[in-house]
């Protein structure tokens, strides 16, 4: 999980906060440092302060909207500005799924990233598991056309009357049948 807050104070309470949930956090001190880690590496989640100096954090969630491997990376913002609903609906068009103003219950924040990271435990399981359902399934493929061009050689050799003998041609035929039947 990606932790962007521009105060040190604030990323050591966010750690303190996240501290035994089953995740690791990497912090950014800046949007332009955000930027970059996820160039390098993927996130479950991103907590992103609202407010920074240089780059604010709707800018930099716009960036990362904006890039295709982060799009789809939730972000949750947390600020210390006022209630102004206009802030919230700035958030959420600039592609947050959540906006916390502080102070926040922490207890609700570990709810929420527990819920994101779990999600992304699934989507990660999802993933290895489609690939190797691909995987599978080339083999699969790869087995029907030997079986394919066995039963044509069969019914070649049984055409041609070559040294097999018919009943066994035709066991066999039957046999590799069945068995593409199956695959």
């Amino acid at each position: 999980m990606l932790l962007v807050d521009d105060r040190r104070d604030n990323l050591l309470a966010l750690e303190a906060i996240l501290q035994g949930l089953p995740v690791q956090t990497v912090s950014a001190d800046s949007g332009e440092d955000a930027l970059k880690r996820l160039l390098v590496d993927d996130f479950a989640l991103i907590l992103l302060d609202a407010q920074m100096p240089t780059m604010d954090g709707f800018e930099t969630a716009r960036h990362i909207k904006r890039r295709e491997k982060t799009r789809h990376v939730p972000i949750i913002f947390l600020t210390a500005a006022d209630r102004d609903s206009h802030l919230a609906l700035r958030g959420y068009a600039a592609g947050a799924v959540d906006y916390l103003t502080k102070p926040f219950d922490p207890w609700v924040l570990r709810a929420k990233v527990s819920v994101f990271v779990e999600l992304w435990t699934m989507t990660q399981q999802l993933a290895a598991s489609t690939e190797l359902i691909r995987a599978r399934d080339a083999e699969l493929r790869h087995a029907g056309v030997a079986v394919d061009e066995a039963t044509a050689l069969l019914k070649g050799a049984l055409a041609a009357d070559g040294e097999l003998g018919r009943e066994q041609v035709e066991k066999a035929i039957t046999a590799l049948t069945k068995a593409r039947s199956k695959i």
